[in-house]
């Protein structure tokens, strides 16, 4: 099948998803035929175990513009835990993670917010979990990742040439990990943080900061993070890198902890933390602040927005999730935040295609 073929296939496939998804609207609670369970195939309606596990309230004030959630284009396949997700040149980048009874997807999925459609681009050359992701200079990197379910990570990295739909290899990583957060500044990639372990007993999370050098192809270390931890939400803002919330080792111990890191004296300082505690999170700049959407807990998974406003150093709560998700794919596009995908409970057990907006108006 060509490259042309496959992507009408795929945005003809999304356009007819899409139809109910534009019909929903925020708040309902079924999206049937949205999910798939990892353990067999065959779609499903939004699992009852969702609602239980479902927490919308945050201890945050109120914002006074809450913003308004709407439906998007469902993906093309229900998908969760892959790379967190990315934006570059107006279009969303989802990359590996669970999908059609496997957790080693290749897939590698972009959004155009312009005909609300979905097209598929070349898939990874190794398909993995938990890939960190992010454009630098035109380029999306996808570093690490886990071979098996949350475990068993490898070193290897990628970079893709959205020109030619290409990927190429780099210099892997000095040390296999997965569940790493990947930023952008400065010419230079910052690999924060991760999870380590062959086995889910022996999984534990990692205070790694390396950083990539694509003129040397070469990797050197930095200072590391205060607190071990993975999952976490991290972005660029101005000349610092903030690192939020995430879990040490584990789900069951999330931590609230906000952290910045200041380039040009390879230091990290405290930042008032993420009011609600948790790990799979989405982190998004939007409009100045950080919005912080999703993610899980110990039989919860959360659908609370709270924005952090870097000049007050406050946290402030608007509209939340209509659909509470974790291990998900949050990326601004245009003028919206865009989430794509995640479980909608605790664990890896099940799939969505869901695919909603944010914005303030």
């Amino acid at each position: 099948m060509t490259s042309l073929t496959r992507r009408h296939l795929l945005a003809s496939a999304g356009a007819a998803l899409a139809a109910p998804a534009l019909a929903q609207q925020p708040g309902h609670e079924h999206h049937g035929g949205h999910y798939e369970r990892l353990s067999q195939p065959g779609r499903i309606p939004k699992p009852e175990l969702a609602t239980s596990q479902n927490v919308f309230d945050s201890p945050a004030p109120k914002a006074a513009n809450p913003g308004r959630w709407s439906s998007k284009a469902l993906l093309p396949m229900p998908r969760s835990e892959m790379a967190w997700a990315t934006a570059y040149d107006n279009r969303m980048h989802i990359v590996g993670g669970y999908a059609e009874q496997r957790v080693d997807r290749p897939y590698h999925h972009t959004y155009e917010p312009a005909a609300d459609r979905w097209t598929d681009a070349a898939p990874l050359p190794l398909g993995a979990n938990h890939v960190g992701v992010a454009f630098l200079d035109g380029k999306l990197y996808a570093i690490g990742g886990f071979l098996e379910q949350n475990r068993k990570p490898h070193p290897r990295c990628f970079t893709w040439d959205p020109k030619a739909d290409r990927w190429a290899e780099i210099a892997p990583l000095p040390r296999p990990a997965g569940s790493t957060a990947v930023v952008s500044l400065s010419g230079l990639l910052h690999v924060i943080g991760g999870a380590i372990g062959e086995t889910t007993e022996a999984k534990r999370s990692v205070d790694w900061h390396l950083v990539y050098d694509p003129r040397a192809d070469r990797w050197s270390e930095r200072a590391p993070l205060p607190t071990a931890r993975d999952h976490t939400g991290t972005l660029p803002i101005g000349n610092l890198i903030h690192v939020i919330g995430g879990r040490v080792d584990s789900f069951h111990t999330n931590s609230n902890l906000h952290h910045a890191y200041d380039p040009a004296t390879d230091k990290w300082a405290p930042r008032n933390p993420l009011p609600t505690a948790r790990s799979g999170h989405g982190a998004v700049l939007y409009r100045g602040k950080v919005f912080v959407m999703g993610g899980e807990g110990t039989n919860r998974v959360f659908g609370q927005m709270e924005a952090y406003d870097p000049a007050s150093d406050g946290w402030e709560q608007y509209a939340p999730m209509p659909t509470p998700r974790h291990g998900l794919g949050a990326a601004l596009v245009g003028d919206a935040i865009h989430v794509a995908g995640g479980g909608p409970v605790m664990g890896g057990g099940v799939q969505s295609a869901v695919h909603e907006a944010f914005g303030l108006g």
